[in-house]
């Protein structure tokens, strides 16, 4: 086992960490003070102390026989995959952008091209050391005293404890990635054989290792699958001035390196970079390759949600107010070109992000069904307000269409659902019995308040 960093390191953490929550004083919200995220629930900047959790941000170790590694919680997918890959592994599922946290994506829900088959990152996961709200640092595997704990951590938020330490399998990978997009012109078609793939994990002959797709357009969609390999007769470069989304239109087969695959939709923010101009020719030129990164685009995001540039600039042109569609939903396979029909008639945005994914097993507050296949539809823009329509228009026809498909909704952007609603969608029964256990004295924020209320 190579250790990146000795347990003692880790233990002087956790005790600065234990100072850190005893210095809040009791009844301020506890929140966590850190640089980066990437929730799209804004709330306005606030001068109450935070929780420092600077010390936890690391690898701590890789092990290639038990293809297991030791992980703190704010060590982010861009030096988890730098720590493992030197290894031949990864981890089962790499979220898409790069400053995601591995707490983070297991208290909230990641998801990317290998969960068709591997589910959802927090199922990677064998033990988490959590700081309860309680102040508690409690050890949950599946089988301990904690295991409610540990199954229903994924989809809290940070409001049962936050993650300190996790112990996650990995998984073997070959040096490059070979990619196939298939075409369609027909949702139902597609939809089809994303289900199809996604239970024999095959196509044509061909082991398929990852699958995700995207839809331009009722009459254009691809799904892109992707089969490790251990050459390549070239390499694809996505990180200057390529842009790997338009790639899938213009080739059927392409290779790309394993680390540039898993980062493929860093470098413009999925097509979210066209915003900026970063998709003009000219500007991409002088954009710095450093700067083509998520991150950088979500401060630019930040800076104009606070100080509401493009909006003056909107009202100033006679322009109708937009409103935020950002959000990732899961609909059953079959019930895929249903949902695209309504988006494509009542939202009308593109380019959508598909991507399947297949739970393992039963986690109460993201109650997908194990071994069902759903598809995550992701979408990141603004849409015109129709007049006369409230602001969060949209987003309450998404969430309405949403639950009549028997699908779900990610927490880390705007929600409008009443209490009631919310907790029929995300069990509250077992919510409010964890809450008791390991918050009953309320420091951390209810779910609900969290996720809906802003707070």
């Amino acid at each position: 086992m190579t250790e990146l960093l000795v347990q003692g390191d880790h233990q002087r953490a956790v005790e600065a960490l234990r100072r850190s929550y005893d210095a809040i004083p009791q009844g301020t919200p506890i929140r966590l003070a850190k640089r980066t995220s990437n929730l799209f629930r804004w709330r306005d900047p606030s001068d109450a102390p935070g929780l420092d959790v600077s010390g936890f941000n690391r690898v701590l170790s890789v092990d290639p026989e038990t293809r297991t590694a030791q992980v703190q919680g704010m060590a982010t997918y861009e030096d988890l995959v730098d720590a493992t890959l030197p290894y031949g592994l990864m981890p089962t599922v790499v979220p898409q952008l790069k400053t995601i946290t591995l707490g983070g994506a297991v208290t909230g829900l990641g998801i990317e091209s290998t969960s068709f088959r591997d589910g959802l990152p927090h199922e990677a996961v064998l033990e988490m050391e959590v700081l309860t709200g309680d102040g508690q640092i409690v050890v949950a595997t599946r089988e301990n005293e904690h295991r409610e704990l540990f199954y229903g951590f994924p989809n809290s938020y940070g409001t049962l404890g936050y993650a300190l330490r996790l112990k996650i399998e990995l998984r073997p990978v070959k040096p490059y990635v070979r990619l196939r997009h298939l075409r369609f012109d027909d949702a139902a078609e597609c939809a089809r054989v994303l289900g199809e793939i996604s239970g024999s994990r095959e196509h044509d002959g061909e082991a398929v290792d990852f699958l995700d797709g995207v839809w331009f357009g009722k009459d254009e969609q691809y799904l892109t699958l992707g089969t490790f390999a251990d050459t390549a007769p070239y390499r694809s470069d996505y990180t200057g001035q390529g842009i790997y989304y338009r790639s899938i239109q213009r080739r059927s087969v392409d290779f790309l390196t394993v680390r540039d695959y898993l980062w493929r939709w860093d470098t413009d923010w999925f097509w979210c970079s066209a915003a900026f101009g970063v998709q003009n020719p000219v500007v991409r030129k002088i954009w710095p390759d450093r700067a083509k990164r998520s991150d950088v685009y979500r401060k630019l995001v930040a800076y104009d949600r606070r100080f509401h540039v493009i909006a003056r600039v909107e009202r100033w042109r006679g322009l109708r107010p937009r409103e935020d569609v950002i959000q990732d939903i899961e609909v059953p396979v079959e019930k895929l070109p249903e949902f695209m029909e309504f988006f494509g008639e009542k939202v009308g945005m593109s380019p959508v992000w598909l991507c399947p994914l297949q739970a393992k097993e039963r986690w109460p507050l993201y109650p997908l069904e194990p071994g069902r296949t759903y598809v995550n539809v992701g979408f990141w823009g603004t849409v015109r307000i129709p007049p006369g329509q409230i602001p969060e228009y949209h987003n309450r026809l998404i969430e309405r269409k949403v639950a009549a498909l028997d699908g779900h909704k990610s927490l880390y952007s705007t929600a409008f659902y009443g209490r009631d609603e919310f907790w029929r969608y995300y069990d509250g029964e077992t919510y409010r019995r964890l809450k008791e256990e390991y918050d009953s004295g309320s420091r951390l924020l209810d779910l609900y308040d969290k996720c809906v209320g802003g707070r």
